[in-house]
């Protein structure tokens, strides 16, 4: 009774057994050697009567929907979830969106994004909860997630070249490091017509899903804008008629009866370390938001509410 015997895996001793029956050219004792299979889409094994027959190898099975829903992004995309996040995205850059799952149950409101992904051949997978949970990384993801390209961050040079003559109001975030509180931020400064945030050059704080969602489609509104040397930035604000305002704890001017600045600068700091000295310093004015006392401060984003709330009530009553 013959038996078949793989001539690229069965060794004896030190030496490679080869089997009756074969004879190998240069080629293939080199290949013995290595290791190697005779060819990349099958093996052959040889019976003692010297016979090859041909074993292809199993076709790898389909992915499924899940699965292929869990596989990473692309390089540099980024994950966009909740709903108005989204929209906003798609009504704001459709050009980024690379791909979409979804619930069945929001298909009818995503019904223009769903017909974009088949006119533009996206991948577009309806999927269940749990794995919009993994793909967001979060529970709340609003029935939607997007593959997106990331939207670019603008260079000081160029948004005040582009910005337009008359009130306008900036932020300088400071040391702000959580995603939901830049989020938050976005979302206020949307509503208030804020023209930017600035991010500090070396900040690891950008835009991501998570302060996608939070802002609710205020990311989309609002320019990104990527700072260089501080003491430059700040200079290159004055010259185009920005008054630079610190916001500060204790000791600062109340923010309400205090005539702000046609075009303001707010610099803004994290909760625990506040505006950095050195440069709340070079600023001209030095805001406080008053209040009973009970608390030290408001966080950070909500602080933001009420400073460019009230900048936004002066311009407009």
């Amino acid at each position: 009774m013959s038996r078949s015997i793989d001539v690229t895996e069965r060794r004896e001793g030190s030496g490679l057994y080869k089997g009756p029956g074969e004879k190998r050219d240069k080629r293939q004792r080199e290949l013995d050697r290595r290791g190697s299979p005779r060819t990349g889409q099958e093996r052959r094994h040889v019976g003692q009567a010297g016979e090859e027959r041909r074993r292809p190898r199993p076709a790898a099975p389909a992915p499924s929907p899940a699965v292929d829903a869990a596989r990473e992004p692309r390089e540099r995309e980024q994950r966009w979830y909740g709903l108005n996040a989204c929209l906003a995205l798609f009504e704001r850059r459709p050009q980024d969106l690379r791909k979409l799952w979804l619930l069945e149950s929001r298909l009818t409101v995503l019904r223009e994004v769903v017909a974009f992904c088949v006119k533009h051949r996206l991948g577009y997978t309806v999927v269940a909860d749990e794995d919009l949970r993994r793909l967001s990384g979060s529970e709340h993801h609003e029935g939607v997630v997007m593959a997106v390209a990331p939207a670019p961050e603008l260079g000081l040079s160029a948004w005040l070249r582009d910005l337009p003559t008359g009130p306008q109001l900036a932020l300088w975030l400071d040391g702000v490091g959580n995603p939901h509180n830049l989020g938050a931020i976005l979302r206020s400064a949307a509503h208030f017509g804020v023209a930017g945030v600035l991010l500090p050059k070396h900040a690891p704080l950008a835009l991501s899903g998570a302060a996608a969602r939070v802002a609710e489609g205020g990311a989309e509104r609002v320019p990104m804008v990527r700072l260089g040397r501080p003491d430059n930035a700040l200079a290159q604000l004055t010259s185009a008629g920005f008054v630079a305002a610190a916001t500060v704890v204790r000791g600062g001017t109340p923010l309400y009866g205090t005539a702000l600045p046609q075009r303001l600068l707010l610099v803004l700091g994290a909760e625990q370390t506040g505006v950095d000295p050195a440069l709340a310093a070079a600023t001209a004015l030095r805001l406080g938001i008053p209040g009973t006392g009970a608390v030290e401060s408001l966080n950070v984003a909500a602080a933001t509410a009420v400073l460019v709330g009230e900048w936004w009530r002066q311009r407009h009553g």
